[in-house]
């Protein structure tokens, strides 16, 4: 089923780059400190699309991929090939390609925040600082009901590509929606957005849930990442537990402030971005 997107983006700065891991889709907008952005699961690359426009226009080059197996970027046919090593195989090759000549930030939300404590930990002169939004660094951070059905590889995801848009809708409109009475709001999340992230859904490939499952655990590598970092989270997130974040910010030597948006889940970046980006923006300019 093909869903139309009523939200049109001008096409300019969009680039479709080739490497050795597969076709990346990717948008880069603005000239300046380079500022790498990267999203979650079953996401894309207009996770961002608040938060580029307010980079490039305020003297940093914004570049937004979306992921393996997400989006416009390459989705291998095989459910092997979905690992959290191939993901970040071709998030590091794509990053390669760039030629960058200058240490970036990296901004990562959830499992593109993982990917890039993991890619700081790795490649440590080439990275200025770190933004992470309700970062996933390792399995257990998941409910037990979720852990206990991704553990093993499954097999049937392919059932997912044949969901119909209006049900990932009801899904997201569900968990999206606001119980408390005082909050005039009834959903937390804007309109558009819930549309997005549901069209999001539908066009990722069914193999990035065994995804999960191979996530290495970094918190051996933490006490090696010395760049200054950011770390905001959802006070309602109910995707990963939320004690994991202070954690983080307790074993990473170099933390630089740490937000929490009250009233937000696991997508803070797109529930309040008049919230979220000032604090991101405050953080880049102090660098």
């Amino acid at each position: 089923m093909q869903v139309n997107d009523p939200l049109p983006h001008s096409r300019a700065g969009w680039t479709e780059g080739l490497s050795a891991n597969g076709r990346v889709n990717y948008v880069q907008q603005g000239k300046g400190m380079p500022v790498i952005l990267t999203h979650g699961m079953a996401a894309s690359l207009h996770d961002w699309d608040d938060l580029l426009p307010e980079l490039s226009g305020s003297g940093f080059a914004g570049y937004a991929l979306d992921l393996l197996g997400h989006g416009d970027s390459h989705k291998p046919a095989h459910y092997n090939e979905y690992t959290a090593d191939s993901v970040f195989a071709h998030f590091e090759a794509w990053v390669s390609g760039l030629q960058l000549d200058e240490p970036m930030v990296l901004i990562g939300h959830s499992l593109g925040a993982g990917l890039s404590l993991r890619y700081a930990s790795r490649y440590p002169d080439r990275v200025r600082a770190l933004v992470l939004s309700n970062p996933f660094y390792e399995f257990r951070q998941l409910p037990l009901l979720l852990r206990t059905t991704l553990i093993r590889r499954l097999l049937h995801t392919r059932l997912l590509e044949n969901t119909p848009y209006h049900l990932f809708r009801f899904f997201v409109d569900l968990t999206s929606f606001s119980f408390h009475v005082r909050q005039r709001k009834a959903h937390i999340l804007p309109e558009p957005i819930r549309h997005r992230t549901a069209v999001d859904y539908r066009r990722s490939s069914s193999g990035i849930y065994n995804i999960p499952r191979t996530l290495p655990n970094l918190t051996a590598d933490l006490s090696r990442i010395l760049q200054p970092t950011l770390l905001l989270w959802g006070a309602r997130d109910t995707t990963l537990a939320r004690a994991s974040f202070p954690q983080l910010a307790k074993s990473l030597p170099n933390v630089a402030g740490t937000h929490i948006l009250p009233i937000c889940g696991h997508v803070p970046h797109q529930c309040h971005p008049a919230i979220f980006n000032p604090y991101v923006m405050s953080f880049l300019r102090a660098l």
